[in-house]
């Protein structure tokens, strides 16, 4: 059985209160809360284990590298890839997207080549490659969607050539909700010999994640969307092309041997892992993986998908409620506006009732251009969330609008 009010026990910011209210927080899909499981784990470290990783021969110093790559195995394990060697650590998605653009773009693309985007992305899969597009003159090119926030994958398929180099999308948008058909679209991809890029973090918290059966090329994702630490993610990349690319920084860690003449360069993952890691967000990152294994991923998509249901069918009795995002397949986002009210005055007064929203374009420029609107209020759950809680919002929306 999940028990959601046994499991809301091991968060503790949400018993607190705000404004003299209970706490609602519907504000996921920017960061998680975190287990005690989690925070004990950081303080544990610092407090007993704290040394500089893999440099030293001391006992703290090969404890802490011994988590550090335990963790990495973890990682490993939780989105089934085949060596730890294709788990390259980063600050989380944002650095990974830039990572791949950098790197990927250096090993194999030229003036003229093609990437391949959707209008749903975060600005973290569109302005590193737009930065790459100002270094090497390449061409990206858009997957449009229908009104529902459905990709259209006929228009998908038209968009290869000889060019095409590489295909780099959400496999769940943050604004809409869409669970985009990946698994299609990477097998669309590689009948051109073309790789693809995953961007996961809004689908790893929500749903089992195996990259091995979807064959991503890459995929990253995010700890503190996990329920892990902030500044701390994941770059996944298949070894034989992550052998093919330069490294993103150089520095310590990253080399084999230095000299002023020549510099070679060390291992996977450690090529792409310049300077210190942020050792101790990793063990934390590796104890939220395991607390979401242990509660089962199954069982966590099946609660949110529930309650995204239940909220979408009571907000759609709301009067004059807009939402954006009715894609068959949709999980744990639902962004959406009321009558005339604007995002940011029903977010603040949403606020005032203790109900934690987003507000705003959700670093999504392109896409609201799309919806012809500014921005909008989202909310997001997760594995932690209530149907009480779920009607806590209806009603705050109810009681802004009135006073509208």
């Amino acid at each position: 059985m999940y028990d959601v009010y046994k499991i809301r026990e091991d968060f503790p910011i949400l018993s607190r209160e705000v404004y003299k209210r209970p706490l609602v927080y519907l504000d996921n899909g920017a960061t998680t809360q975190k287990p005690r499981i989690v925070v004990d784990s950081l303080v544990n470290e610092y407090y007993s284990v704290n040394a500089n990783v893999h440099r030293g021969v001391h006992f703290l110093s090969q404890q802490a590298t011994e988590l550090h790559e335990a963790s990495r195995e973890t990682v490993r394990g939780f989105i089934n890839a085949r060596s730890v060697q294709e788990i390259i650590f980063t600050r989380g998605t944002t650095e990974s997207m830039n990572l791949l653009a950098y790197s990927f773009g250096e090993a194999f693309l030229n003036d003229g080549d093609e990437v391949i985007v959707s209008v749903m992305e975060h600005h973290s899969n569109i302005v590193p490659w737009q930065l790459l597009q100002q270094r090497k003159k390449i061409v990206l090119k858009v997957i449009p969607m229908n009104d529902k926030g459905e990709l259209l994958m006929d228009e998908y398929r038209n968009l290869f050539t000889e060019r095409t180099k590489l295909v780099s999308v959400a496999h769940v948008s943050n604004v809409l909700g869409t669970v985009n058909p990946v698994q299609e679209i990477i097998q669309i991809a590689h009948a051109h010999g073309v790789p693809v890029a995953v961007d996961g973090a809004q689908s790893t918290p929500h749903i089992p994640i195996d990259v091995q059966a979807l064959d991503a090329d890459f995929f990253a994702f995010s700890g503190h969307k996990i329920y892990g630490p902030t500044g701390v993610g994941v770059l996944y990349g298949k070894e034989q092309l992550l052998e093919k690319m330069p490294p993103y920084q150089g520095g310590g860690e990253m080399i084999q041997n230095v000299s002023f003449e020549k510099t070679t360069f060390n291992e996977l993952p450690f090529k792409f892992e310049a300077g210190t890691p942020d050792y101790v967000a990793t063990t934390g990152l590796a104890k939220a993986l395991e607390y979401c294994a242990a509660l089962g991923m199954e069982n966590i998509a099946n609660h949110e998908q529930m309650l995204t249901a239940y909220a979408m069918e009571k907000m759609s009795q709301i009067e004059g409620m807009r939402i954006f995002g009715q894609a068959e397949h949709k999980d744990a986002v639902i962004s959406f506006l009321v009558g005339q009210i604007h995002h940011l005055d029903l977010g603040t007064l949403l606020d005032r009732l203790g109900i934690a929203v987003r507000t705003g374009h959700h670093c999504a420029e392109p896409l609201m251009r799309r919806l012809g609107i500014e921005g909008t209020v989202r909310a997001s759950f997760a594995l932690y969330n209530t149907k009480e809680e779920v009607d806590a919002l209806v009603n705050g929306i109810e009681r802004v609008r009135k006073m509208f």
